[in-house]
């Protein structure tokens, strides 16, 4: 078999294999991908078979394959994402109802209390972020949610600072893989790019959810009366309720497309040949090292890095301190609980109002720059304004204002994992935000920023606020800008190799608007992809059919 030549502005040595042809002699004319699977290449192709030809598939087996998945694995993801915010929250929660007091808890042991979540997550991460590409997901999952269902009910039985942080310590250690990592790879095995905002904005709108349940239930149980004390019935109920749930994880939620039960064997070339256009392939188990180390030289790590970390930072101390700052306005505890109510409906409503603007527009770095706005003019606001029972409507309101930011972190998820391919890059990708969503954000820095003896004005944690949200702002124009030079620069190599430079970006369209693109394609618009190479594996600097959202 002889192989043309080596065709320009190809940056890896992955892409050998994708030249070869079929014993014609070379003619110095770059023959396209033979339709096979490469070696080491995505799952899918056990499924699609080794011509991985193109399949074309109709509105109505889209939208009923479509339906399957939100039916089976969509609901999954929504149910183990409000158990962990529950179980994450049962602390801000006991914090009203006088864990501090009860347990002897002084200067920073509170903030310490929320932030070693985060340590045993940054502790686990690399290990999880390993184990999810060799592991099945959702045998993985289900022993991760049920063994910190145990934690979050063991809490129940602590009863000063060292046995609280233990218990708050293994309960981070097995939610490292439940959260963002193990979900938002879920995420890009099922859904194509168009449909992946919304979906991640339901899973994110969860926290909301569980801000209203949680808080209607804190109420409730706060009322009882008997030998345990109230923070010990909140872990005691929350905890428990996950371990119930924690089956439904094993039975219902496949571990990829090619897997899945309640799929025919043609439902499943439907559910793949939907993924074509994201050129981010679906599952692999085969670690590949040269992927890693493009992680580590993609500047795109550090920005997303630096996006989720801005983020995070006032996420973390609001989500702790949350609670006690509205009880600073000058309510008691019961008040406390039920004005957290609105401020999580407000989380809900605009974390999917900002998928729908985002999913309309077919851009992202619009949304989370406007969404940024709100959260400096409140902050700013609460720095300025004094305490007391005369102004805490007005207080209450900006804290209020203060929920746009919750609209933030599900875009930037949605924006880093929809700008990433290979399944390895992927998990690395993941883990690295969520690494900077925990350092930063998720309570390492975010919660500690936030005291108890700053109550109740709180401004060291304000000021650190406002500074990351300007921050973020001027970060996500740089950002934009440098997805539009890759997109460019991958233009450019489609032309050397022989292909169209300018295409359309088929997977953040339905298949009816792709179709009908298609149908009444044009020069000025650009050509429709064949995306021959979506399941081969590659990562989004290698595939040059690759093209990053905006």
């Amino acid at each position: 078999m002889s192989t043309s030549p080596r065709p320009p502005s190809i940056t890896s040595k992955v892409e050998d294999e994708r030249y070869e042809n079929k014993g014609e002699a070379s003619s110095g004319v770059i023959s396209p991908p033979l339709h096979r699977p490469v070696k080491n290449g995505d799952a899918a192709l056990a499924i699609l078979g080794e011509g991985a030809a193109r399949r074309e598939i109709t509105e109505e087996e889209n939208a009923a394959v479509l339906r399957k998945i939100d039916r089976w694995v969509l609901s999954v993801m929504l149910m183990v994402y409000f158990l962990q915010q529950l179980d994450k929250s049962s602390l801000s929660y006991t914090s009203v109802f006088g864990i501090v007091s009860e347990t002897g808890l002084v200067g920073t042991q509170y903030s310490w209390l929320s932030s070693i979540v985060y340590v045993a997550q940054l502790i686990w991460q690399p290990c999880s972020s390993y184990f999810l590409v060799k592991l099945p997901l959702s045998k993985y999952l289900f022993f991760h949610v049920f063994m910190w269902g145990v934690c979050v009910a063991a809490s129940a039985a602590a009863t000063n600072f060292k046995g609280l942080i233990t218990a708050r310590f293994f309960l981070g250690l097995f939610e490292a893989t439940v959260g963002k990592c193990g979900i938002t790879l879920a995420l890009q095995q099922w859904w194509r790019r168009r449909e992946q905002t919304t979906r991640l904005a339901l899973w994110f709108a969860m926290n909301g959810c569980t801000g209203m349940v949680g808080s209607l239930l804190t109420y409730g149980l706060g009322h009882i009366q008997g030998k345990l004390h109230p923070y010990q019935v909140i872990f005691l109920f929350i905890g428990s309720l996950t371990i119930v749930c924690s089956p439904i994880v094993y039975f219902v939620l496949p571990d990829s497309p090619s897997k899945a039960r309640f799929f025919s064997h043609e439902e499943k070339i439907v559910a793949l040949e939907r993924l074509r256009a994201n050129n981010m392939g679906t599952e692999a188990k085969v670690w590949k090292w040269d992927q890693v180390r493009e992680v580590l030289l993609d500047i795109k790590t550090y920005l997303w890095f630096s996006l989720l970390f801005l983020c995070a930072v006032p996420s973390g101390g609001i989500g702790a301190f949350g609670p006690l700052i509205i009880q600073g306005f000058g309510f008691n505890q019961f008040d406390t609980i039920l004005f957290n109510i609105p401020f999580a409906a407000f989380q809900v409503v605009l974390t999917v109002l900002a998928a729908i603007i985002s999913t309309k527009i077919k851009l992202k770095w619009p949304v989370i720059f406007f969404a940024s706005l709100p959260p400096i003019a409140g902050s700013a606001a609460l720095y300025t304004l004094g305490r007391g029972p005369a102004l805490r409507h007005e207080l209450l309101g900006c804290y209020y204002v203060l929920s746009f930011f919750t609209a933030l972190q599900p875009m930037l998820y949605t924006w880093s994992s929809q700008n990433t391919a290979g399944h390895t890059k992927k998990t690395c990708t993941t883990g690295i935000v969520f690494v900077a969503q925990c350092a930063g954000n998720a309570c390492i820095l975010g919660p500690l920023v936030y005291k108890t003896q700053d109550k109740p004005y709180y401004k060291p944690g304000l000021v650190c606020d406002l500074i990351c949200w300007i921050l973020l702002t001027v970060l996500t124009l740089v950002t934009a800008a440098y997805l539009a030079f890759l997109n460019k620069r991958h233009a450019n190599q489609r032309v050397a190799l022989g292909k169209a430079g300018k295409v359309i970006d088929t997977s953040l369209e339905t298949i009816g608007e792709g179709k009908r693109r298609e149908a009444a394609e044009s020069a000025d618009d650009g050509e429709t992809a064949e995306n021959l190479q979506s399941f081969d594996d590659l990562s989004d600097l290698v595939n040059e059919d690759f093209i990053y959202v905006l």
